[in-house]
């Protein structure tokens, strides 16, 4: 199967398709960009990350203030601990449905897009699930072997990881797999193997792939306003730091932030590169004012051209700092 033709499945299943454990549909997301071999990432990939640290007190906040980590390239050296992304699916109404960065603290290691694999592979974590972060992988999947060769990654899996699932769901957990390996910058697509041998026709479904494949041929997994920076769940910065891409009319969106209880304290237009049937990326810097840390709401949407009512609202779950 040709990449466009996996394009034009992924428009017609994601949008018709419930994904088994993600209740999904992204709705119409107008023409899909041409394939390329880049990830097309908003930002540079391997740009800084922060989150606050694991650990969560009874009034649902870090028992330590966040801290900050650069996403490290496979290079990085084995001490400490590292910040790397996994990319599940956030479910929601069509069109706001789609692929979403969470972060995960492994062990300092070289070998940290195996450890980024990995963390994909546990899966979302019991508070994530129940904010509607599900996973289309299979349990009991394993990773085999993990090789970075010319910016192709070829990830060798378990024959769990083919299993079940209907198309969408399929095409689902490559997308995940292929977001995952392109936040480094020395991995620009994925060649897919299972118990050693490379794959051409992916699963009972027939899901055939040509080769190795990047960002380009899963973005119809992204909701019509994605945001990539901030991850869910973390923290925001003090102005908040938003990157991502969108497909809406004119090109023109809007971002409000919502503290604690839900009062919005900063609320700021932004336009993507493209619209109205494009997919554009765009990168802001929206101040608020905040008196304490505190998780609030990182609030998306697209005023409807018929009558300015929100439509392609995306809520995104953050940690707010007051200014410096």
């Amino acid at each position: 199967m040709t990449t466009m033709k996996i394009s034009r499945l992924l428009a017609t299943l994601v949008a018709t398709v419930a994904i088994a454990a993600c209740n999904t549909g992204t709705g119409p997301l107008g023409t899909v960009p041409a394939a390329s071999t880049g990830p097309e990432p908003s930002v540079v990939q391997g740009s800084p990350d922060v989150t606050p640290e694991p650990s969560v007190g009874p009034s649902d906040e870090p028992s330590v203030e966040p801290s900050g980590s650069t996403s490290p390239s496979p290079s990085t050296g084995t001490t400490g601990t590292t910040i790397v992304r996994a990319y599940f699916w956030l479910g929601g109404d069509p069109g706001t449905a789609g692929l979403v960065a969470v972060l995960r603290t492994v062990p300092g290691t070289k070998a940290v897009a195996s450890a980024a694999m990995n963390a994909l592979l546990a899966g979302p974590t019991s508070t994530e699930g129940g904010r509607e972060i599900t996973t289309a992988v299979p349990d009991g999947s394993q990773l085999l072997g993990l090789t970075i060769k010319d910016g192709v990654a070829t990830v060798d899996l378990s024959s769990e990881f083919e299993s079940g699932g209907g198309s969408a769901s399929v095409l689902t957990r490559l997308g995940q797999v292929v977001y995952t390996l392109t936040q480094f910058p020395s991995v620009k697509s994925v060649l897919f193997q299972i118990e050693g041998k490379t794959v051409t026709v992916f699963g009972s479904e027939g899901v055939t792939l040509d080769g190795p494949v990047g960002r380009a041929d899963y973005v119809q997994l992204l909701p019509a306003i994605w945001v990539d920076r901030p991850a869910y769940g973390a923290a925001i910065g003090n102005p908040a730091h938003v990157t991502g891409s969108a497909d809406v009319f004119e090109a023109t969106f809007r971002i409000s932030i919502l503290d604690g209880s839900g009062k919005v304290i900063a609320d700021q237009q932004v336009m993507a590169t493209c619209g109205s049937g494009c997919r554009g990326t765009f990168d802001t810097t929206i101040a608020y004012n905040v008196t304490k840390a505190q998780y609030g709401t990182l609030h998306v949407y697209e005023p409807s051209a018929k009558d300015g009512s929100p439509v392609n609202v995306r809520d995104y779950r953050v940690w707010l700092t007051p200014k410096g």
